[in-house]
């Protein structure tokens, strides 16, 4: 379980992303440690994370230590694995203390029924070349390969240069192909109260004609938007230099329902 209330973002990308992005996102990680009691980061943090033995990326490394901090503070922070952070390991766990989890999570959030995935991967026929490289790039040989065969300011060299294509890009169908995966699984899955996704980089907050509410909290390298999730309701909002304006949001009717 998440406590309440529980702030959820996507998509930062640091490394990639304006400075403003990784300076609104600490002035988040402040606020969340006085206001929030837990975290959900929804994928693709960095634009590209990977840890050696004894090396790890030099970008975002205040990030890290503000995200420790809540850590200490007593918050839980869940990291889902995205497309470009999925090589998470020993950094995150023990040292930041953050929980890492690969695919999809499926937990009580703030009293909602939540299922959180990044998103990568899931459309049909749009992501099936993508799933094909993705089986590659999780392969533990390959990672082994990446990790004891390249210098790792080479290695992200390489990286950086071939992750701009799927940062940049966004869903030709204008997020459709993720709604339509939400959509299905609200309509026959009745104990789930809320499904989030990342990866579009399209912020979404909606009702789904069932009991169920889909939301997308958008990319934060675009713009300051999150989820705070509590009891009563699901929030979309924007972090702005006079505090949080919230964009939408949709309530819970008794018994678990969703209204708006």
């Amino acid at each position: 379980m998440l406590a309440s209330p529980c702030y959820l973002l996507s998509d930062v990308h640091l490394g990639a992303a304006p400075a403003d992005a990784e300076r609104t996102l600490l002035a988040l990680l402040e606020r969340a440690r006085g206001e929030a009691r837990s975290v959900i980061l929804n994928g693709d943090v960095f634009d590209f994370w990977f840890e050696w033995r004894a090396v790890m990326p030099r970008t975002g490394y205040r990030v890290l230590a503000a995200i420790a901090a809540l850590r200490d503070a007593g918050l839980d922070v869940l990291w889902i694995a995205g497309n470009h952070d999925c090589w998470g390991g020993e950094i995150l766990t023990q040292d930041v203390g953050v929980r890492y989890h690969v695919g999809p999570w499926r937990g009580d959030v703030a009293g909602w029924h939540t299922l959180v995935e990044h998103g990568d991967g899931l459309r049909d026929r749009e992501d099936a070349p993508y799933r094909r490289l993705r089986a590659v790039l999780r392969n533990r040989v390959a990672i082994w390969a990446f990790r004891r065969l390249l210098h790792p300011d080479f290695a992200t060299r390489i990286a950086r240069h071939s992750s701009h294509t799927s940062r940049n890009m966004r869903p030709r169908d204008g997020g459709e192909g993720l709604r339509r995966v939400a959509l299905a699984r609200l309509a026959t899955d009745s104990a789930l109260d809320l499904y989030v996704f990342g990866h579009s980089h399209l912020s979404v907050l909606a009702r789904t004609g069932t009991r169920g509410v889909y939301a997308n909290p958008g990319a934060w390298m675009d713009d300051p938007t999150f989820l705070r999730i509590t009891p009563p309701r699901v929030e979309l909002a924007r972090l702005e230099p006079g505090g949080v304006r919230v964009l939408a949001a949709e309530t819970r009717e008794p018994g678990g329902s969703a209204a708006g």
